[in-house]
């Protein structure tokens, strides 16, 4: 195994426990608005067990967390790019789809990523090159023939809300031709969950960088596609995300071009 995968997946069990574990006393957790999000202390503290495990064995890497911003250290040629808790919104309502998201760049390319989901004991983890597991076990992702029969993961665009029109034209358009909808409200889980099979595609917009980093491994690594809605991989600066199998991307991009504004076709 990747030493630095080890690290991340080390940082991710510790952060869930924390996590799951908050779950039992409620009234400690604290909730505040985040501009269209919310963040609670829970976040804050869970990312301070990220840091502190990573900065044990490598106090020169860089760290790009949600909460706590960037990190400039003196090895720039890695980074970590954090999201303590993926599906806050989910969390603070005790429903319990959320998870622990960590992913190594090192110059410009994911390396390793571990996604971590505390309600259910799940570790979602890749190397790059070296496939992608659940729990240690391989996944893959399906192998829809069109996008008949398949289930899609997508959010409606709270942070993004500019772009609300475009996306309902977008989901409408593609509701006619799959089988069925998820909206999980956690980025990282929806591209694990096409790793691992349980949904065909992925179609979001407006995710921020820590939101992606970690799945989009785990979901390339286990044999899906991702691509920005120009068909290109620039979705970790644009947050606009399309994954899946060659045979599902190509009608998701056909609809985004079809029905999209403008503005989401850059």
């Amino acid at each position: 195994m990747h030493p630095m995968l080890n690290i991340a997946i080390r940082a991710v069990r510790k952060a869930g426990d924390h996590v799951i574990k908050s779950l039992e006393k409620p009234q400690t957790i604290e909730v505040a608005n985040k501009g269209t999000d919310v963040v609670t202390n829970i976040d804050h503290e869970a990312e301070a067990i990220i840091i502190d495990t990573i900065r044990k064995s490598y106090p020169d890497h860089c760290i790009v967390g949600a909460e706590t911003g960037n990190y400039d250290g003196k090895d720039k040629e890695c980074q970590w790019i954090i999201d303590p808790v993926d599906g806050t919104k989910n969390f603070v309502r005790g429903y319990p789809h959320f998870a622990i998201s960590v992913a190594l760049r090192m110059r410009g390319r994911t390396e390793v990523a571990a996604v971590y989901d505390p309600s259910r004991n799940e570790l979602f983890t890749a190397t790059r090159g070296s496939g992608a597991q659940l729990n240690s076990q391989r996944i893959r992702a399906s192998q829809p023939r069109d996008l008949t029969g398949t289930t899609l993961a997508t959010g409606l665009p709270y942070a993004a809300k500019q772009h609300a029109e475009s996306y309902m034209k977008i989901q409408s358009a593609l509701f006619v031709e799959c089988d069925d909808m998820r909206q999980s409200g956690s980025t990282a889980l929806d591209l694990c969950y096409l790793a691992a099979g349980r949904v065909d595609g992925v179609f979001k917009l407006g995710q921020k960088p820590w939101e992606i980093a970690a799945g989009e491994l785990i979901a390339r690594e286990s044999g899906a596609i991702c691509a920005d809605f120009t068909g290109n991989t620039n979705y970790m600066s644009t947050g606009n995300l399309v994954a899946g199998n060659a045979r599902v991307v190509k009608p998701l991009l056909s609809k985004i071009r079809e029905h999209g504004s403008d503005a989401l076709k850059k």
